[in-house]
This record gives structure tokens, C-alpha cells and sequence, in this order.
């Protein structure tokens, strides 16, 4: 009875917001916007990739004077100057290249278009870290998954997820802020955990997903108490100055088919459309994840084909917002040539399993020397999803101790941005209202941010041999 009641509550306040959201217009429609590839802070060991977006919104064709400036709006600290033409209703994109060699310190890049008089400004933060190596050896984001798509490894924290409310959602992010994770990567906005490519019928029986958010595209919603976490998000996001990644997913697991692809686009324009004003919407990432193999011939025709596709689709409708693909570490020998057709199209690989490779497989450290030439050659970015889990009994998650962070840290110097899977169920502010996944977190939690602390004033020399023993 208790839950029949509570199922009725939740439905009767999403029949509300659905209808709420539908008579309101909250979407401002972007005029620019400035992304930096990878957001701060980085090492002065990167090529920094700084993007931009402008849009015209108006009914007439606009001619319009970009320029892009270090620090101050001052002829010498010129970044990039460019015009563009822009018919009605259209919008374009401008990318180039900023070497951070010699650029310690902390850093704004402005960014300033002239059309007539009209004069438009936006401007983000850089701390560029002296460093020998790429990594800030810090973890700089996290996953976000509003309920685990598996009930067995989510045992810990799924039934205190379903509790959570949007109010508790943006508690739980500024927390995350609290330990400069500030890059937040949704798993996924519609929930449909056992489909898997080849294994389904969507194409004939039709998509069966459940939203996160009140949407037009799908019905329902899922048994969660917050109605649009993911507005929740990008709000607190907002306030923080956090960059979220929006997730586009799930369709099906490791599907990259044709009618996964047709899926894409469509949740993609719905979200572009209801969330698109927020100034945290940072970019796309793909949900459906896969083998560091890409599994067999047709698949990897198959996710080259995805991501040149909708590459193409979310250009034309975000210039400057990146892509981002988690693919595991694993078997990557005899993939070369696939990745360097799908690279070309995915501004940043996430892969993860660094630390668990198999015993027939690479070092972890020969995976990721791999994948950066790779990436390096097509001019992608590599980032790491590090796992801050270990698998219990029945493969529930719990949290990894610290000096398995520590380990991954220390040992794959390359990584430019390092995030971890994930934030709810595995790290909690002991000050916060509701605590998924139980004391453990706050652990975890409190150890990394002693370390971060001390990271920050002296550069981590007495945290250098906390770490595990590997010895493949």
C-alpha cells in the first residue's frame, strides 16, 4: 500500500510539471558561446582546443567580428580575430589551437563579437598548472546516474537515490563542487537498462525507455521522487560554474545501429531545445558505451558510421560543444585502424579499466600510451573514467579505498582530464542531507579531499607511495 501511495505521488507531481513545462518557455536561444577543451584547470603540457559558437537568431543575414583575447580586451593579448557571414537563422562554429608551454598561472579567455552595434561578451576561467606531465593528477568530474541501470550493482544506494529530490539533486552536485569536481557527465536521461545491441526488437516493437524529465518524446516517468533532475543539475551547475555533459541515452547497450542513430537525434533536439539556455550545458555524451575492441566487423562499421552521423547533426546544431564516448581499456590490439576512422569524429575518448586489465591484455599503461597516439594522430582528446568502485559481494558497488585512487593517479601521467564513475552511491560530503551509499562514501570523500588539500599546497609528496601494488 505504502508504495502504490508512493508511485501515485510521484505520478501526480510529474502529470503536473509535464503540463508546468509545457506552458512555460524557458529556453533563452544562445546568441555565443566560448567552450574550452579541456574546462580548467590544466597543465602548461597541453595544446588547449578553444571553441566558439555563434549563432544569428534573426531574420536578416548578419556579418559578425569575433575576437578572442587572454586576460584583458587588448590588442596585444589577441588570441584570434575572424568574421563570419551568417544567413537568417543559421549559426557556425571557430576552433583553434592555444599551447599553454609558459602560461602558468590563473587566466581568462574573453571572447567578443561585434554585429552593428550590438556587442556581445563571454569570457572563461583557465588555471594553467606548472607541471612535467600532462594530468593535474587531480579528479576533475564525475559520472551522474539519477538511479544504476543495474539493481545488483547499485544494492548500496539505488533505494536512497529514489528518494532524492530536485532540492537534494543540486545539494548533491554543489557538494561535488566542493572538491573541484566540477565536470558532470549524466549517464543517461531515459532509463531502459536491458536492451542490448542485437538483442532487442525496438526497431519493430517500438521504444520501450522511461525519462528522467517531463519530455514530449517519451511517456511516463521514472519511480523517482525528483520530477526534473536534470534541470536540478544544470541549475546548480549554473551557480557553481560547473560543465555538465548531457547523456543521450539509453537506447541500447553497445548500439550504434542505424536506429539507435535516428534515436540519437531526436533526444538530442529535445534536450538542445528544453535545456540548451543553461550556461553548464558543456557538451554531449553518448551513453551506450563499448568494448576498447569495438567488438566485431559490423560493429566497428557500425560506430563509425554513429559518429561521423551524429558528429555531423550536433555540429550543425552546437558548433562548439564536444562529444564524448567512455569505451573500456581493454583489447585494443587489432582496433587500430577502426579507431582511426571513428576518432576523427569524437572530440573526446573516456575509456576506463585501466587498473584491471586482463592477464592476456596490455599493462594499463602500454593501453593508454595506445590510445593517446591514437587519439593524438586524429586530434582527439583522451581523458580517463576512473572507477572509485570496487565489486563487492554479487557485484554490488561499494568505494574504493583511497590508495587505489591514488595508484591510478600517479601512474597514468597522460590523462589531460580525469573523471570518475560516479559521484551519487560512492562520495558524500558528511554535511549533506541524504547520503547514498552509506558512511563509506563519506570516507572516501573525506580522504580525497585531504589529499586534494594537500595536492594544492605542496603538490602531493606525502601521498606519492599511497598506492596499490600492481605488478603486471
Amino acid at each position: 500500500m505504502k508504495a502504490y501511495r508512493f508511485l501515485l505521488v510521484v505520478t501526480l507531481l510529474f502529470t503536473y510539471a509535464k503540463q508546468l513545462y509545457a506552458t512555460q518557455d524557458p529556453n533563452v536561444k544562445p546568441e555565443i558561446s566560448l567552450t574550452l577543451i579541456p574546462p580548467s584547470p590544466v597543465t602548461d603540457q597541453i595544446v588547449l582546443d578553444v571553441r566558439a559558437g555563434i549563432w544569428n537568431n534573426t531574420k536578416v543575414k548578419k556579418t559578425i567580428l569575433v575576437r578572442i583575447y587572454l586576460d584583458k580586451e587588448d590588442k596585444a593579448n589577441l588570441l584570434h580575430q575572424q568574421t563570419v557571414i551568417l544567413a537568417s537563422k543559421s549559426n557556425t562554429g571557430i576552433k583553434f589551437p592555444w599551447k599553454t608551454t609558459g602560461q602558468a598561472g590563473n587566466h581568462k579567455i574573453i571572447m567578443v563579437t561585434k554585429s552593428g552595434e550590438k556587442t556581445l561578451h563571454t569570457e572563461r576561467p583557465m588555471q594553467v598548472i606548472a607541471s612535467n606531465i600532462r594530468s593535474t593528477r587531480r579528479i576533475d568530474g564525475a559520472w551522474l546516474g539519477f538511479y544504476h541501470w543495474s539493481e545488483a550493482e547499485g544494492k548500496y544506494w539505488n533505494p536512497e537515490l529514489k528518494k532524492v529530490t530536485d532540492k537534494q539533486w543540486g545539494e548533491l552536485m554543489n557538494a561535488q563542487h566542493g572538491i573541484d569536481m566540477n565536470i558532470i557527465v549524466m549517464q543517461d536521461v531515459v532509463r531502459n537498462p536491458t536492451a542490448y545491441a542485437g538483442k532487442h526488437n525496438i526497431e519493430k516493437e517500438g521504444y520501450k525507455g522511461i525519462p528522467y524529465y517531463p519530455s514530449q518524446l517519451f511517456s511516463g516517468h521514472v519511480p523517482i521522487a525528483a520530477i526534473d533532475p536534470v534541470e536540478a543539475v544544470l541549475a546548480q551547475a549554473d551557480k557553481d560554474g560547473m560543465n555538465v555533459f548531457m547523456g543521450v541515452g539509453m537506447y541500447a547497450w553497445f548500439d550504434f545501429t542505424e536506429g539507435s542513430l535516428k534515436w540519437h537525434k531526436k533526444l538530442a533536439t529535445e534536450l538542445w531545445d528544453k535545456y540548451g539556455h543553461h550556461p553548464s550545458f558543456y557538451g554531449w555524451y553518448v551513453s551506450e558505451e563499448q568494448d576498447g575492441g569495438l567488438a566485431d566487423a559490423q560493429a566497428r562499421k557500425d560506430i563509425v558510421n554513429f559518429f561521423k552521423e551524429f558528429s555531423k547533426f550536433i555540429k550543425a546544431k552546437t558548433p562548439d560543444k564536444p562529444i564524448m564516448l567512455a569505451t573500456n581499456s581493454h583489447n585494443l590490439r587489432g582496433a587500430e585502424d577502426t579507431y582511426r576512422k571513428l576518432l576523427p569524429n569524437l572530440d573526446i575518448l573516456c575509456p576506463f579499466g585501466f587498473h584491471r586489465m586482463p592477464d592476456t591484455d596490455l599493462t594499463g599503461e602500454q593501453a593508454a600510451a595506445k590510445l593517446q597516439t591514437l587519439c593524438d594522430e586524429a586530434g582527439s582528446h583522451l581523458w580517463m573514467d576512473m572507477e572509485v568502485f570496487n565489486f563487492a559481494e554479487n557485484n554490488a558497488l561499494v568505494p574504493r579505498p583511497i590508495s587505489g585512487l591514488l595508484s591510478d593517479l600517479h601512474r597514468f601521467p597522460n590523462f589531460e582530464k580525469i573523471l570518475c564513475y560516479q559521484y551519487p552511491g560512492l562520495l558524500n560530503s558528511p554535511g549533506i542531507s541524504i547520503k547514498p551509499g552509506g558512511p563509506n562514501t563519506v570516507k572516501l570523500y573525506l580522504d580525497y579531499k585531504q589529499y586534494l588539500d594537500s595536492l594544492k599546497v605542496s603538490g602531493y609528496p606525502r601521498y606519492k607511495n599511497i598506492v596499490e601494488t600492481h605488478t603486471k
